[in-house]
């Protein structure tokens, strides 16, 4: 089991560690709802440097990528940041990633922790004809996620740049916390505004020491993985491993968006007849009408109780108070505003299909 830097001063702060994509992680310190509100509502710190880093550099750092991912590279100017996922030859998914241009013929691509050496390897499988230079940082370097409507205010007294001007999705590098050349990004996971902070091993106490410190007055509190999960699936984002994996289709996981068929990638050929075939299923969102809590792997069924699909991810709500769920279905019954059911137990509880986001700030 590996620690992050910072595993003791977790466990200093009274949190439940449990084991996650091989790492001794914090899930919480007070409990999901209140960590979920606090970011909501003000402003929370999460550590998820078990995510992994690679860099790619080089002349050819830009054909490897457009070659792995399915989103268009060619789009990123130095300072922008890009969501994506790397195609598998079955029609599947390698892992979801965000993609950093750094500077000309740099950037850095963030994956799962889960992934990381699935990741590399398949990078470097098509790397063998491309040539790019690629080096895995996931061992030296932590990332802080700062997220919640007062993380702005709360943090700019740590850092010259002006934070408000980062917009979604963009990032500098620049001083941070006392520290010179961190990566600053505006790209967070939680639907609530902030920041992720990327910086070496060795500072990464310090970093988070002084977050806490700047962020006192604002009510900032240290957040766990369990609250990360609820934020997420309010906002309808995929998490790798539920809704996402090596068998299920991009393009019924509702990624077209992200998937440019104006270049040749992995896979893009047979990903391309697909879409011109039609989704046979697709991932749905739903809310429960009834009381209940869906989990993953429970069944979805229709009126007349036969399976129809699978919930890929589910929770109680903490900001709707009601069942929320994500869920791949046949494409009859995607529309928004389908009935459908979630069987919970021996009771088929009645579910409607809506529109993401789940919250609306």
């Amino acid at each position: 089991m590996k620690n992050t830097a910072l595993t003791q001063t977790h466990a200093a702060l009274g949190a439940k560690m449990v084991p996650f994509a091989g790492y001794n992680m914090p899930v919480s310190y007070e409990g999901v709802n209140i960590e979920h509100e606090t970011v909501r509502k003000s402003v929370g710190v999460f550590d998820v440097s078990h995510m992994g880093e690679f860099l790619i550099e080089g002349p050819n750092a830009l054909d490897l990528i457009q070659k792995v991912s399915a989103n268009d590279a060619t789009k990123l100017s130095v300072g922008k940041a890009q969501y994506s996922y790397l195609p598998n030859e079955n029609g599947g998914v390698v892992d979801d990633l965000i993609i950093y241009k750094i500077k000309d013929e740099t950037y850095l691509l963030v994956v799962n922790a889960s992934n990381i050496e699935k990741d590399w390897n398949h990078i470097l499988k098509y790397n063998e004809a491309i040539g790019a230079e690629m080096r895995d940082l996931s061992d030296n370097y932590s990332l802080l996620a700062i997220q919640g409507p007062k993380a702005v205010e709360a943090m700019q007294s740590l850092s010259s740049h002006d934070l408000s001007a980062i917009k979604f999705y963009n990032f500098l590098v620049g001083d941070f916390a006392g520290i010179e050349h961190v990566i600053i990004s505006a790209t967070g996971y939680t639907g609530s505004g902030g920041f992720e902070i990327y910086c070496k091993n060795s500072e990464v106490q310090q970093v988070w020491d002084k977050v806490l410190e700047a962020g006192a007055n604002f009510g900032i509190k240290p957040i766990g993985l369990a609250a990360r999960d609820t934020l997420r699936l309010e906002m309808g984002y995929c998490l790798y491993g539920n809704d996402i994996d090596d068998n299920t289709s991009p393009l019924e996981a509702g990624l077209g968006w992200v998937t440019k068929f104006t270049k040749d990638f992995v896979n893009s050929e047979a990903l391309e007849k697909e879409k011109a075939h039609g989704l046979e299923r697709k991932l749905i969102a739903f809310e429960l009408d009834g009381r209940g809590i869906p989990r993953h792997d429970y069944d979805i069924v229709d009126g007349q109780g036969k399976k129809i699909g699978v919930v890929t991810s589910g929770t109680m709500s903490p900001s709707l108070s009601k069942g929320i769920g994500l869920g791949y279905v046949p494409k009859i019954f995607s529309e928004v505003g389908s009935k459908i059911n979630i069987q919970i137990r021996k009771n088929a509880i009645p579910a409607t299909v809506i529109k993401l986001p789940f919250y609306k700030s």
